[in-house]
């Protein structure tokens, strides 16, 4: 099937990233161009230093390219003010990092609850919709426990709890399992497949796994500062 506009929820065109360095201009990759059709599962791979990461922070408006731009649900990141950005964020995007991130004073169902808290939703209604989550997560049995109490792949699941509470239509992932062993890592991809599917996501995750890439619907290859795939 054609992509059209219809088709896309986010759109990178003519993304360009450079840096400028005590020896000249670095050059991370240019005139990147792809679109992600809504419900699909796409992963992007390459070698360490090709600019994954980078490229899916600006995907979320945590990085700003040198040129061009990238298009959620119809909406330009680059033509938002910084607080537009979080906001969109807030509602549009949930994002999950390699390193968890949880807050180690609070609970896991606090920290999922956090990006609600942050919003102005209640306590109380916060609270029970991370409950929610934490069962979606198979944590249900650990949201009264402090970050320190859970296991690598317990944080890591919490985390992508908390990036999924606001029901965002994009998901982005750096790495989810790359701190975690092969064990542990294959619990945590099928979980973000089953979540992908069940809840009509669109999500782009980056991964050194080849593995878990090829049971994606589509892989975009960064080499060179080129895009490929």
């Amino acid at each position: 099937m054609a992509e059209t506009d219809q088709d896309a929820l986010l759109q990178v065109r003519g993304l360009t990233k450079t840096y400028t360095t005590g020896r000249g201009t670095l050059e991370l990759f240019r005139d990147l161009n792809f679109t992600v059709r809504t419900g699909e599962l796409v992963a992007i791979v390459g070698e360490s230093g090709a600019g994954k990461s980078t490229l899916l922070h600006m995907m979320a408006a945590l990085d700003t390219p040198t040129s061009g731009d990238v298009t959620v649900s119809g909406i330009s990141l680059g033509a938002l003010s910084g607080r537009a950005q979080s906001e969109f964020r807030n509602r549009q995007i949930g994002y999950v990092w390699q390193f968890h991130y949880l807050l180690p004073e609070f609970t896991a169902e606090e920290n999922v609850a956090m990006p609600l808290l942050a919003r102005g939703i209640g306590r109380s209604e916060a609270l029970s919709r991370a409950r929610r989550w934490l069962a979606e997560v198979e944590l249900a049995d650990r949201a009264d426990h402090r970050s320190g109490e859970l296991s690598g792949g317990e944080q890591q699941r919490a985390s992508l709890a908390r990036a999924l509470v606001t029901e965002p239509k994009l998901l982005l992932a750096d790495e989810p399992t790359g701190d975690l062993d092969g064990r542990t890592g294959e619990v945590v991809f099928s979980l973000i497949e089953r979540l992908h599917r069940e809840h009509g996501l669109t999500s782009v995750l980056v991964t050194h796994n080849q593995t878990f890439a090829a049971r994606c619907d589509r892989q975009l290859r960064l080499s060179s500062g080129l895009l490929v795939g």
